[in-house]
């Protein structure tokens, strides 16, 4: 249920803002919507899973947290970073 290890690396790469980059917010953020699109997927399916609709809550939070400090710090990051994930339409 969780994203691969190879799924994980691949998008570290494509939002990593330099070589070795794993921690920025960019790269979380991507990270956090793979997992709560993954998750979503799961949810139409077992819409009685409370354990895993607590922890895909938890994960919103997170990203939500995230974007709202990115937004805070530079807006164009912010900006390119909903327009490439496709969130906010």
């Amino acid at each position: 249920m969780a994203l691969t290890q190879e799924a994980k690396n691949q998008i570290i790469k494509e939002y990593a803002r330099h070589d070795g980059d794993t921690g920025s917010v960019e790269v979380q953020v991507a990270v956090l919507t793979a997992d709560i699109n993954q998750l979503n997927q799961h949810m139409n399916e077992h819409k009685h899973d409370f354990h895993s609709q607590r922890g895909l809550l938890k994960k919103i939070g997170r990203r939500r947290n995230l974007l709202r400090y990115l937004r805070n710090e530079d807006v164009t990051r912010y900006r390119d970073l909903i327009a490439k994930l496709g969130l906010r339409r």
